[in-house]
C-alpha cells in the first residue's frame, strides 16, 4: 500500500501565490508541481501528462519548489559524470607517472603488475577492466601484433605455390 500524502497548507498557499504572479513557464510548471497533487488529488503520473514532463520529473519539482529554489537560474546540473570513480584523474595521473618511465625503457607495460599496484594503492582487489580504463582514459592503448610477419617474402610464398603439388599422396 502507498503512503498517505502529505500535503503542507503553507506550500500549498506558497505554490498559489507562485503561481498567481509567475512570469515564468519554469515556475509556473514548479508551483503546478505542487498545486495539482494537493488541490486535484493527482497522482505523479497524471501530473505528469499535466505538466508536460516525465513522471521523475514530478517529485524533482516539488523538492525545488519547498527548497525555495523553484528553478535553478543557473545551468541545469547534469546527470553525467564518474560517480563511481575510485580516485580523481590527477591522482590516476600521479598513480601512473612511475610506470610511464618503466614503458618508455622496456617498450611495454604489462597490465598485471599495474593491477596489483593499484589494488594495493586502493586497498581493495580491482578487476582488470578497471586498469583498461583507466590506461584508456589517459591515452594509452593497447598494442595489436602486426598483420604480417617481418620476414615474410612475398616471392618465396608465390614460388611454393606455383610449384607445389595439387594432390598430396600418401607415403
Amino acid at each position: 500500500m502507498a503512503r498517505p500524502r502529505r500535503i503542507d497548507p503553507q506550500l500549498v498557499a506558497k505554490a498559489q501565490a507562485v503561481a498567481a504572479q509567475a512570469t515564468d513557464v519554469r515556475d509556473l510548471r514548479a508551483a503546478q508541481a505542487v498545486l495539482l497533487p494537493a488541490l486535484a488529488h493527482t497522482t505523479l503520473e497524471e501530473t505528469a501528462v499535466l505538466l508536460g514532463v516525465g513522471r521523475a520529473t514530478v517529485p524533482r519539482l516539488q523538492q525545488r519548489f519547498r527548497d525555495g529554489s523553484a528553478v535553478p537560474r543557473a545551468a541545469p546540473k547534469r546527470w553525467g559524470g564518474r560517480r563511481r570513480a575510485l580516485m580523481t584523474r590527477d591522482q590516476e595521473a600521479a598513480f601512473l607517472a612511475p610506470w610511464v618511465a618503466h614503458a618508455q625503457e622496456a617498450g611495454v607495460l604489462v597490465v598485471s603488475p599495474v593491477r596489483a599496484a593499484l589494488a594495493e594503492h586502493l586497498g581493495r582487489p580491482v578487476a582488470a577492466s578497471v586498469v583498461y580504463r583507466l590506461l584508456a582514459r589517459h591515452g594509452w592503448r593497447r598494442v595489436a601484433p602486426d598483420t604480417r610477419h617481418p620476414k615474410q617474402d612475398p616471392v618465396a610464398q608465390a614460388a611454393w605455390k606455383n610449384n607445389s603439388r595439387t594432390h598430396w599422396q600418401p607415403c
